[in-house]
């Protein structure tokens, strides 16, 4: 394989124009048309891949490779952005890609448009390269990561499947670091449960409460239960498990009723000593034990959105370690904490890690990401491809 590139990518250009993009879920607004053709400029094979389902919008995704063998090694990212919240509080057009003071302020500049860019500018060099390298390059971009993700990653991992592609090792670029560019790479995540739990009793007056049920106690019980149950202490992988309430709602308004249903909305993010399956029979079994005397009526509507794993410790993780000890001179600390992301569908594909930019700002006003810490992804990307595809 020896195909002909022209010029190299900018990472900062290829940023900026990403950002012009205002591609809010599930709005594309031309974000995966400027990587397309910027990947096929390089020699990239790229398919759009619209999906879509009941009452949920149609997602615009591109799959793009370029090679035809293996070894496989996949870039895989998101190019929709959260909403900019309230305009005036930005200093900046937030879809501008304004450069001040060495940092780029635009929504998705960190989150995660950057490491996009990055991606692309590294591999352009890495296939630009004198000797062609033997295996496959492959980028992997949704357009439904930031909302339900019904549309986006699972049904392109599906597509591949169908088309008989496999993939060995795959890079998510999330922002995972804290504080400094290279002081964090996720080689998990918790996964994350979320909770609707109604009681229903039966609605009566105040003052006679004999001809009433109450469904606040019964609920505020298996709440108090819930939070003083300690589901685990932790392991080598992942912090202790948490549940947290969200929302506790009666929707009643007058002072001389009692109402006919109380309910609550809570989420638990678990490690890898639980499954979905382990919490929902859990759950249920405590609400059934709370409500068997009562004689009560419950309804738990429960969702698991994405289940605990991590990749140990190995080749694929000290490779990532040893490029980035190379560009910033300090090794990452390899971590589960935070919330989920797409590399919960990739685990089940290949061993997947994720390192991009600084988190710092992802989701809020002035989203920033410093100028040089793009091109310095860029340069770790790079080291990445070249010693992964090291005979």
């Amino acid at each position: 394989m020896d195909p002909s590139h022209p010029t190299l990518v900018d990472p900062i250009t290829l940023t900026r124009d990403l950002v012009r993009c205002p591609s809010v879920t599930p709005e594309d607004k031309g974000a995966l048309g400027v990587l397309q053709k910027t990947l096929e400029g390089l020699g990239f094979v790229c398919s759009r891949l619209v999906f879509s389902a009941e009452d949920t919008p149609d997602i615009d995704n591109l799959y793009a490779r370029i090679g035809s063998g293996g070894p496989h090694f996949c870039f895989a990212g998101h190019s929709d952005v959260v909403p900019i919240g309230d305009a005036d509080a930005w200093s900046a057009d937030p879809f501008a890609g304004e450069i001040r003071d060495g940092h780029m302020i635009g929504r998705g500049a960190v989150d995660m448009k950057g490491a996009i860019a990055a991606f692309v500018a590294a591999t352009s060099r890495f296939i630009a390269k004198p000797k062609p390298f033997k295996g496959s390059i492959s980028l992997l971009i949704t357009g439904d990561e930031e909302g339900p993700a019904i549309n986006g990653t699972v049904k392109i991992l599906q597509w591949l499947k169908d088309q008989g592609e496999t993939i060995d090792h795959c890079l998510v670029g999330e922002p995972t670091n804290v504080a400094r560019l290279g002081d964090m790479v996720k080689t998990g995540r918790r996964g994350s449960l979320n909770g609707h739990l109604t009681v229903v009793g039966v609605q009566g007056h105040v003052a006679y409460p004999d001809r009433a049920d109450n469904p606040i106690p019964p609920l505020l019980e298996i709440l108090r239960i819930m939070m003083e149950t300690t589901l685990d202490k932790g392991n080598d992988h992942f912090q202790p498990s948490n549940m947290e309430i969200i929302s506790v709602d009666v929707g009643n308004s007058a002072t001389n009723i009692i109402p006919g249903q109380a309910s609550a909305r809570f989420n638990i993010r678990f490690n890898d000593e639980h499954t979905g399956a382990s919490l929902t029979e859990w759950l249920n079994t405590l609400c059934d034990d709370i409500m068997a005397p009562r004689q009560g009526r419950y309804d738990l509507d429960i969702k698991v959105s994405g289940e605990a794993f991590v990749t140990p410790p190995g080749d694929f993780t000290r490779l990532i370690e040893q490029a980035i000890v190379k560009k910033c001179g300090h090794a990452p600390e390899f971590s589960t904490s935070g919330g989920t992301s797409d590399a919960r569908f990739i685990k089940d594909l290949c061993p997947v890690a994720e390192f991009g930019l600084i988190g710092a700002t992802m989701h809020k006003v002035d989203e920033r990401v410093a100028v040089q810490d793009i091109i310095d992804l860029s340069d770790i990307y790079g080291l990445i491809l070249e010693e992964y595809f090291t005979p």
